[in-house]
């Protein structure tokens, strides 16, 4: 079968690609992904705020003996921190280090910032960028429309300022995901990634303190980015990617029959290995053969909202009838 997309200009052999996470750090891990199949591989985030806190640390250190007496200077030569150079240079290293396209990720906090290090990822020769847009709400006196605002002139500084490819990873949780969608599409962005996972901290009981457990998806996780890939399918220019709770070939499947171009997977690759991906394709493979799809243009978008006759599947009327078929849920689960 031919499993061939495109995403972001890019030709793929696949539409699984390998997400942003510390799976990739080490070059023989990004071999194997390629050996069993990855189709592409998003590099782990650059994040500003821990090149931040480096320097500030690299700067503590310098400055530790410094203020023993008045007369003492500091031990230590004047060093300028790297900042995001090291980062830049695993990055080289890692495009370097595979024959399929490598995706760069950026998280940055100020447009400046946002800017500069967008044009120093293009310089290492990566494929594309993935801009992670990454805002967790945590102040109350700031509207929403604000960061939407910042979020568009950013994207549209970087757009103006970088030749590669752009892609948007967001967060489901605007008031509007659709609309904000919409807007981006028209500023040029080449994709979107739907959706980003929120850091989330969980509470130790016996300790009585927070604590930070690894959140890796659930396969459940896959419903929210299957409704929006058949909401956005052929409503905007830009690729879609839908991300989160893709574990088998056959969560692949439905995604691009809701309209995705591609697909982001991770947790799946901790949980079963490099050779999950590898599966995955024999799955995808197999049910293509037995409905006679000879590519996934075949099927992709079939179930989407614009090519339903049925109106009512992405619209509130289909939760309110969920609602009335009380009785499957009882027939499922039982009261005991």
């Amino acid at each position: 079968m031919n499993l061939e997309t495109k995403y972001l200009g890019l030709s793929l052999k696949n539409p699984i690609i390998v997400g942003a996470s510390n799976l990739v750090m080490e070059l023989d891990m990004l071999r194997k992904l390629e050996d069993n199949g990855a189709a592409a591989i998003v590099y782990k985030s650059l994040f500003e705020e821990q090149i931040q806190l480096e320097g500030l640390e690299h700067q503590s250190h310098l400055d530790e003996y410094g203020d023993r007496h008045a007369e003492m200077g500091s031990p230590f030569p004047e060093m300028d921190h790297a900042g995001p150079e090291e980062f830049l240079h695993k990055l080289r290293k890692a495009k370097e280090s595979v024959g399929i396209p490598m995706i760069a990720s950026l998280n940055c906090v100020y447009e400046e910032t946002w800017i500069e290090y967008a044009q120093k990822i293009e310089q290492t020769g990566v494929d594309a960028l993935e801009l992670n847009f990454y805002a967790v709400p945590k102040e109350m006196d700031v509207m929403g429309k604000a960061i939407s605002s910042e979020q568009f002139d950013i994207l549209e500084a970087i757009v103006g300022k970088v030749k590669i490819p752009i892609s948007v990873k967001l967060s489901p949780f605007y008031t509007n995901t659709l609309y904000i969608i919409s807007e981006m599409d028209k500023l040029g962005v080449n994709g979107f990634v739907i959706f980003n996972r929120l850091f989330q901290p969980d509470i130790d009981l016996e300790k009585e303190k927070h604590h930070f457990p690894y959140n890796l998806s659930n396969p459940e996780d896959n419903r929210i980015a299957l409704r929006f890939a058949g909401l956005l399918f052929d409503n905007i220019k830009a690729d879609i990617c839908a991300n989160s709770g893709i574990f088998t070939g056959e969560d692949v499947l439905k995604m691009i029959m809701a309209g995705a171009d591609v697909t982001q997977v991770v947790s799946t690759v901790y949980k079963h290995g490099p050779k999950q991906i590898s599966k995955m394709l024999k799955e995808m493979d197999s049910w293509m053969e037995k409905k006679g799809y000879n590519s996934l243009s075949d099927f992709r978008g079939k179930l989407s909202k614009k090519k339903l006759r049925d109106p009512f599947t992405y619209k509130r009327a289909q939760y309110v009838d969920i609602l009335m078929r009380s009785e499957e849920i009882f027939r499922k689960y039982p009261i005991i």
